[in-house]
């Protein structure tokens, strides 16, 4: 058996799996808070996700029926981007800025600057750094916060601490990694000279966790936290990974012609490259994969977040909301809403804010400002898809996961928009069922290939498949959102 959890913005989830039969025995979740604050600040801290994987786990092995001993090995998948600072004693020293934490925007461009703008970045790194990127938090802490800054011991991603907290080691794998914005993807290594540029003096470049590759062990659960979570203590812990990488596993998306595509807090598209094709688009991350190869990805910064605030405007349950989508036709009326509310990293307008356009006295209802939620964040994803489809990556179907994969409606319209056949995989936490399956991978349970096609089971009845006349029409609204795009 295997433990797999993800860390994530909302919560964490714990899964355990039975790799011998493919059977997804237990799960449990645990949710997080966020802290708030002006100038796009969101974090969270790490305390919390430690006593939430104790908590999700509990649950999954009380769901499973199941003793923790006979847990082989855990892995861990963790929102991206996040910066974790320890002192010299492995204690935090501020609490963690997230991938959605925007406060670091004007550092973030005055690096890009500094690295030639974004093909300078391109060139240098094989990625455009971005806010939200773990660079420019650096910097930022320099800069807002220099005590803190001057007990640096230990730089981490929030998958990193876990496995920190775990095994007691610092250590980072390359698809993680990749999203830091000091590591060079296509040598996957550090770029050392960038650190020293923000800091000369060094303290950030021997506070680096060391590399290690996907199938490679972090090391053994530490006896105190085996006894806390009830496992194993010969278990051992994978190298995980980032949430994307990790939700690629869980989908088989393990070679090229399979999209992922997740509808989560976030919306992330993202597809497997055997090489480290960079794509000449800024918007493209091509990210390292954690199973050897590459992860070319775009990443949207609004997607749940906008419908659950239309829901919440109109005090609507998620079934009430997905009623109002579908009794409004396609194009919402002739409603558009450019769904910016965070800011947005593809299309690349970090400073946007959210627009509602085409209102009239006829078309200014419920339904549509529903539907219009729900198409304008999809677009930016079909915007996004477009990005990897130029850069060369076959897209035959789209495995689409996150909480608005339930949604048959949402479904449809991705099936539409993105002219592509839709499957849903039967387990929708992906990145956690992907954490355990490369857990199991790393414990020798098998080979990758065989582990997905046992692990990784799809779901026909939630299939949805492209209808010619609703493509038509949905590329009659694409190019209006287009057209505002080009102006914005």
């Amino acid at each position: 058996m295997y433990l797999g959890i993800d860390c994530g913005t909302q919560g964490t989830k714990a899964l355990l799996l039975d790799a011998a039969s493919g059977q997804v025995l237990g799960q449990g979740s645990a949710p997080h808070d966020m802290i708030s604050g002006p100038g796009g600040r969101r974090e969270q801290d790490p305390a919390q996700w430690v006593q939430a994987l104790c908590t999700a786990t509990a649950q999954a092995l009380a769901e499973a029926g199941v003793d923790g001993q006979q847990v082989q090995a855990v892995g861990v998948s963790g929102q991206q981007h996040g910066l974790v600072l320890l002192d010299e004693h492995g204690q935090v020293l501020r609490p963690a800025k997230l991938w959605c934490d925007t406060e670091s925007s004007a550092q973030n461009q005055r690096l890009l600057d500094h690295l030639g703008g974004p093909q300078g970045s391109l060139d240098r790194l094989g990625v455009a750094i971005a806010p939200g990127y773990t660079v420019s938090k650096l910097l930022w802490t320099l800069e807002e916060h220099p005590e803190v800054f001057r007990q640096i011991a230990h730089v981490l991603l929030p998958h990193d601490y876990l496995n920190f907290w775990l095994t007691g080691r610092h250590c980072s794998e390359y698809g993680d990694a990749s999203g830091t914005g000091y590591f060079d993807v296509r040598q996957r290594q550090w770029d050392l000279q960038i650190l020293r540029d923000i800091d000369p003096g060094g303290r950030l470049q021997k506070a680096l966790p060391t590399l290690i590759g996907p199938r490679e062990a972090v090391g053994q659960l530490l006896p105190e936290v085996a006894r806390r979570l009830g496992l194993n203590p010969a278990a051992r812990v994978s190298s995980g990974g980032g949430d994307n990488m990790m939700g690629a596993i869980g989908t088989g998306n393990i070679e090229p012609g399979v999209v992922t595509m997740s509808l989560g807090s976030s919306g992330t598209v993202y597809a497997y490259s055997a090489e480290p094709a960079v794509s000449a688009e800024p918007e493209v991350a091509t990210f390292c994969s954690s199973t050897g190869g590459w992860l070319p990805l775009i990443c949207t910064m609004n997607l749940t977040n906008v419908t659950s605030a239309v829901r919440e405007l109109f005090a609507l349950s998620v079934e009430a909301f997905n009623r109002q989508v579908e009794m409004a036709p396609i194009g919402a009326d002739g409603v558009l809403m450019l769904p910016f509310l965070n800011g947005e990293r593809v299309p690349a307008l970090p400073h946007a804010t959210g627009s509602l356009l085409g209102l009239t006295p006829g078309n200014l209802n419920a339904a549509n400002l529903c539907r219009a939620a729900v198409e304008g964040t999809t677009f930016g994803l079909r915007y996004g898809l477009d990005l990897l489809r130029a850069a060369g990556l076959a897209s035959h179907s789209i495995r689409l996961i996150g909480g608005g994969a339930r949604s048959a409606a949402w479904r449809q319209m991705v099936a539409d928009i993105m002219n592509t056949q839709v499957t849903c995989p039967r387990h929708t936490e992906a990145a956690a069922l992907g954490a355990a399956i490369q857990a199991a991978w790393c414990d020798g349970a098998g080979e990758l290939t065989s582990l997905c096609q046992r692990c990784v089971q799809l779901d026909p009845a939630h299939d949805a498949r492209p209808i010619a006349a609703h493509v038509q029409a949905y590329e009659q609204v694409y190019r209006h959102y287009r057209q505002h795009l080009a102006v914005l």
